[in-house]
């Protein structure tokens, strides 16, 4: 459901109550929605009723003609009472909420929050000391990490910001001048999006990869060309400009099909056989590495080679360190 239709919904059952018999082309300019959208609302709300109970218990519409008048609410008109766990669910949906970085009109948010605890009266006292600790898998907080206040204030000021950051593909720490855009939040994960003046893009940075975060001086100097990144789909958008890589992968590494955006899966008896694209062949190499022999590089050879001479340096190197220990 949109988020305009639901607003409408919630206010189409009173306003229809006051006013009996108006003419669905009336009740749609009121509304500033099209007839035939005001219709499909209307067939809607004949769904719609409390938990729990029959179809006669739905809210139940009255049509002569064009018009139409609201001949049972559902009980849509008694006001909400809050049981202490009902409070409770929404100060912890309201408290998350606020820890998306970037939230729009946070005061919202902050606002909603005081009147639950308001509406919930005493029940909410001993729930208005609650705080919610978002973590990742790994224990991080996406939604409030350490450097998201100067991220926060940088947006806010619009002024360029210096950072140390930690590029896993590459496995480097690097020092950039970044100009910031927006935070946003992806698959659970919080982000700056910046223009890069390293690399003279638009780049994604995950704030728990950043080692240090210093507001500068100087006024962020975002060009017109940067254009917000499309995340519906995720952070890595693969490119035809990317490198293919082929895999062979066994049971236990199934999962990489799964979790990787694949340009083609092949099932092979009990094995997949999968074409992915890659930025940063470093990346895909400890990928292979760490999965041992569930995976086998197919294409291309160079890097099949690259893959064996590391984990030939690698099994060189441990067993050096067994005969020093020796």
């Amino acid at each position: 459901m949109s988020t305009d239709r639901l607003p409408r919904l919630l206010a189409l059952v009173p306003y229809l109550q006051v006013r009996p018999g108006i003419p669905v082309a009336a009740a749609a300019a009121d509304l500033g929605v099209s007839e035939a959208q005001l219709r499909q609302d209307l067939e809607l709300l004949w769904m719609c009723g409390l938990p729990g109970h029959g179809p006669g218990d739905l809210i139940d519409l009255s049509f002569e003609g064009d018009s139409v008048t609201v001949t049972f609410d559902a009980g849509i008109h008694r006001p909400l009472r809050l049981t202490a766990d009902e409070a409770l669910s929404l100060l912890v949906a309201l408290q998350t909420l606020a820890e998306v970085p970037g939230l729009a009109e946070r005061d919202v948010v902050d606002r909603a929050l005081a009147k639950i605890e308001a509406a919930a009266g005493t029940q909410a006292k001993a729930l208005s000391g609650l705080t919610v600790n978002l973590q990742d898998r790994a224990g991080r907080r996406p939604g409030s990490d350490e450097h998201l206040g100067v991220l926060r204030q940088a947006l806010d000021q619009q002024r360029a910001l210096d950072l140390t950051y930690y590029v896993a593909g590459r496995d480097e720490t690097t020092e950039r001048i970044v100009d910031p855009m927006r935070l946003l939040l992806v698959e659970g994960r919080s982000y700056l999006e910046a223009w890069c003046r390293r690399s003279s893009d638009v780049r994604l940075f995950r704030l728990d990869r950043m080692d240090d975060v210093r507001m500068l001086a100087e006024p962020a100097m975002v060009p017109p060309e940067a254009l917000p990144r499309d995340v519906s789909t995720g952070v890595f958008q693969p490119s035809p400009e990317h490198d293919a890589v082929t895999l062979r992968l066994g049971a236990g590494a199934r999962w990489v099909a799964d979790y990787y955006p694949c340009e083609r899966v092949t099932e092979v008896g009990p094995e997949l056989e999968i074409v992915l694209r890659v930025a940063d062949r470093r990346w895909v190499r400890r990928l292979v590495l760490g999965l041992g022999t569930e995976v086998h590089v197919l294409d291309p050879p160079e890097l099949a080679e690259e893959v064996r001479r590391e984990a030939a340096a690698a099994l060189a190197g441990y067993h050096q360190g067994i005969s020093s220990s020796a």
